[in-house]
């Protein structure tokens, strides 16, 4: 059956998946970034696990409240879980240290993961998205993680408001 999965699972989807590990790579190494540049990638997943939510469930009221409610926690509690260690606000050229670290490349792949895993329920069961259960665990999947995205460039912004 997985191996059906697999097989059955569009060419483009492994090539997102390897831009996505690519991405998540990049991070894992020591690098210098302007404040603009450390906010897209947070904006970006928060947008993508939006149009997830609204592609799969439309706009329905627990869908967007989970979601909401997985972005919201995760960004008031996890700033200081997912800050990085040891960044630095660097003044005088207006850009942020950061130290190499492999939780972006594990947010990233979190997030792929939920989506396809989505998916594949959806391809077996299309009638998972009308129950509710489902649809607030994956908007509140979905809020979660990119929410903890959001919580770490909120946290890099405090850093540079600090200092």
């Amino acid at each position: 059956m997985l191996m059906g999965i697999l097989g059955g699972t569009p060419a483009w989807v492994w090539g997102l998946l390897a831009l996505l590990v690519a991405l998540g790579l990049s991070q894992t190494v020591p690098r210098r970034v302007t404040a603009r540049r450390a906010t897209i990638l947070p904006a970006v997943m928060v947008a993508l696990s939006a149009s997830g939510v609204l592609a799969t469930f439309g706009a329905r009221p627990i869908a967007l409240a989970a979601w909401a409610a997985g972005l919201g926690l995760a960004i008031q509690l996890g700033q200081d879980a997912v800050a990085p260690r040891g960044a630095r606000w660097l003044a005088e050229s207006a850009r942020f240290e950061l130290p190499g670290s492999w939780l972006p490349l594990g947010l990233i792949l979190a997030i792929f993961c939920v989506k396809y895993g989505v998916g594949v329920s959806l391809a077996f069961t299309p009638s998972l998205v009308s129950q509710l259960p489902f649809e607030a665990a994956v908007g509140l999947a979905y809020g979660g993680f990119s929410g903890l995205f959001a919580a770490r460039a909120i946290a890099l912004r405090r850093l540079a408001v600090r200092t």
